[in-house]
C-alpha cells in the first residue's frame, strides 16, 4: 500500500511538473551535439552526463538509483561521466551510505569508464563553508568500486584510434583548511601536454568565464535548472552569474558548456518545472 501511495503521489506532482520522489520515469534526456572548434568531425564520441544525484530517503533512493542506472546504460555511452554531489544533508532526508550508493554506480558500464568529480556536498559542511578533507567520503566510496575521481588533474583517453584529455577540476566552493580554494584550474590543466582536445568537468560552471580557448567543452551541473522555477524564472541559482549558466547549451567567446540539470535535490525536496535529467552528448560525425 505504501508503494502504491507513493506511486500515486508521484505520478500526480509530475502533472503538475513537479518532482519530489525521483524515479528513472520521470527523468528526461537531454541531447546534444555540439558543433565544436575544438574537436575534430572524426570523431566520434558518445558521453553520458550525470550530476547532483543527492542520493537520499525517501527521494532518491538506492531503488530509483538502480533504475537510472539502467536508463543511462541503455544509452550506450563510450564514457560516463559524474559530475558531483553525490550525497545530501540529514535536514529533510535520511542520509544513504557511501558504499551503499557507490555499489548501485559501480553498474554503469561504458567501453571509456566511468569518470567522476566531486561536488561542493560530497565535503563536510562548517557554518557556510565547506571544508575539503584529503579523502572524503565519496570520494572513497567512488574509487572501491572502481570509478576514478579527479582533483585538478587530467587524464588521457584513447579511442577509436584517437586521443583526448578528460580534466577534473576540483570543487569551487569548497576551501582547505586554511581557506585557500580547493579548485586549481591551472594546475588542473598543466599535465595536458600536446594537442589532443580536452573536455574538463567542473561541478560548478562558474569557472567558465577562466577557462581557455585550449578547452573544447566544459561539463557542469550544480544549479539544478533552478529546481524551482515559475514562469520559466528561477528565484534562487546558485552561482554569482545569476541565469547566465544556469541550463543548456552555452556559447561564449567561441568557448562551448553544457550545463546539465542533475538528478535529485539540494535542500527542500522539490523539483518545479526543472525536470531531473540524464545528459546525452554526441560529439564528432555520428552515424
Amino acid at each position: 500500500m505504501r508503494a502504491l501511495v507513493k506511486s500515486v503521489l508521484r505520478r500526480g506532482l509530475g502533472l503538475l511538473g513537479a518532482q519530489s520522489w525521483i524515479h528513472a520515469d520521470q527523468v528526461r534526456i537531454a541531447r546534444y551535439d555540439p558543433e565544436l572548434p575544438g574537436w575534430p568531425t572524426d570523431f566520434p564520441l558518445r558521453i553520458v552526463m550525470l550530476s547532483d544525484f543527492h542520493v537520499a530517503e525517501p527521494w532518491i533512493s538506492l531503488e530509483a538509483l538502480d533504475s537510472i542506472v539502467d536508463k543511462a546504460n541503455a544509452l550506450a555511452p563510450d564514457i560516463i561521466l559524474l559530475l558531483g554531489d553525490f550525497e545530501e544533508g540529514p535536514r529533510f532526508s535520511r542520509p544513504v551510505a557511501p558504499a551503499a550508493w557507490a555499489a548501485r554506480l559501480a553498474r554503469l558500464s561504458a567501453p571509456l569508464g566511468v569518470h567522476a568529480v566531486l561536488g561542493n556536498h560530497d565535503y563536510a559542511r562548517l557554518g557556510h563553508r565547506h571544508i575539503a578533507v584529503e579523502r572524503p567520503p565519496s570520494l572513497e566510496a567512488l574509487q572501491q568500486v572502481g570509478i576514478g575521481v579527479l582533483v585538478n588533474r587530467s587524464v588521457r583517453l584513447n579511442w577509436q584510434g584517437k586521443s583526448f584529455w578528460l580534466a577534473g577540476l576540483a570543487d569551487q566552493i569548497a576551501v582547505l583548511s586554511d581557506g585557500r580554494p580547493l579548485a586549481d584550474l591551472d594546475h588542473t590543466l598543466v599535465g595536458v601536454t600536446d594537442d589532443a582536445p580536452v573536455i574538463l568537468m567542473a561541478h560548478e560552471p562558474d569557472i567558465f568565464p577562466q577557462v581557455p580557448d585550449r578547452v573544447a567543452l566544459t561539463l557542469s551541473g550544480h544549479l539544478h535548472h533552478g529546481q524551482i522555477r515559475f514562469f520559466g524564472h528561477a528565484p534562487v541559482v546558485p552561482s554569482r552569474f545569476g541565469q547566465r549558466f544556469l541550463h543548456g547549451h552555452i556559447v561564449e567567446a567561441g568557448r562551448h558548456l553544457i550545463v546539465g540539470a542533475g538528478l535529485g535535490h539540494s535542500g527542500v525536496p522539490l523539483r518545479f518545472h526543472a525536470a531531473p535529467e540524464i545528459v546525452l552528448i554526441e560529439l564528432g560525425a555520428q552515424e
